[in-house]
């Protein structure tokens, strides 16, 4: 791992990236396992220093880089696709890596980078297929119209990311010279509030709630009995009008306004 103080701080764009189906190439390549992960190590640590990007971690077949420009992490990203693809491997294996970009703010502590721009940033790599370049919204949005040289975006939409809270928009890296096809990705797309299931449901819960202002408009009329003021007859008391005529009012407010919260809180549970 390299210097604390050798990282890039401010604004980085991180990059993971791991082999896709490592455990499966372990097993088929026995003893030549070995020379392949090297040749797979060499090739992006070429292709990702390039470009300007800083060696942060590297675990078994996964790396971790960081990059103070998104455009340059973005080029890299694609000179790494391109380089694996090009080159000759053994008994005609397949080495395809899964890459994840972010871009974020970080804090640097004694031991790297910490906070969540990190974890983001892993989540895509993880949420990506061999052979695929995935980005962040924040990532897009620093790349801008220019985007680099044969490069576009393909939009894939809005997904939740796993451990954490809001969904990210993701974006695909498209270039000469690396993978377009995959297959959708597997995250759980973006939950919407579902409809009502027909009239009938809409009409049960109108029916509902004016039922239960019924029921509350007739207990407001008991108590007003109680107190021997008579609701919708002459008053059997010698109460005053001006005051009988404030408590209906009042009365009648309570009725509405707890008949319209309740009318909100059914839609809020079954809309």
């Amino acid at each position: 791992m390299p210097l604390v103080s050798s990282l890039p701080s401010g604004t980085v764009t991180f990059l993971f990236s791991d082999i896709e189906g490592s455990t499966r190439l372990t097993r088929e390549l026995r003893d030549g396992w070995g020379a392949v992960l090297a040749d797979h190590r060499s090739l992006l640590r070429e292709a990702f220093g390039e470009h300007g990007g800083r060696e942060v971690d590297m675990q078994g077949d996964a790396f971790f880089f960081a990059f103070p420009r998104a455009r340059d992490a973005v080029e890299a990203a694609v000179a790494g696709q391109r380089a694996l693809g090009e080159h000759d491997w053994p008994d005609d294996v397949e080495v395809r890596i899964r890459i994840g970009l972010h871009t974020g703010e970080p804090s640097v502590g004694a031991e790297g980078y910490l906070g969540l721009d990190v974890v983001r940033a892993a989540r895509l790599c993880a949420t990506a297929q061999g052979g695929q370049v995935l980005i962040s919204s924040t990532t897009r949005a620093l790349l801008g119209p220019d985007l680099p040289e044969g490069v576009e975006l393909r939009d894939l939409g809005e997904h939740r990311l796993k451990d954490l809270e809001y969904a990210e928009h993701v974006f695909q890296v498209v270039a000469p010279g690396i993978r377009e096809d995959f297959a959708p990705l597997t995250t759980a797309a973006r939950p919407t509030p579902a409809p009502f299931a027909g009239r009938e449901q809409e009409l049960a819960l109108e029916a509902a709630a004016v039922d239960l202002g019924a029921a509350i408009q007739a207990h407001v009329a008991e108590r007003l009995r109680e107190k021997g003021i008579s609701v919708g007859a002459r008053p059997a008391t010698s109460t005053p009008p001006e005051l009988r005529t404030g408590i209906l009012l009042f009365a009648a407010f309570v009725v509405v306004v707890v008949a319209a919260a309740i009318v909100a809180v059914l839609y809020l549970l079954f809309g």
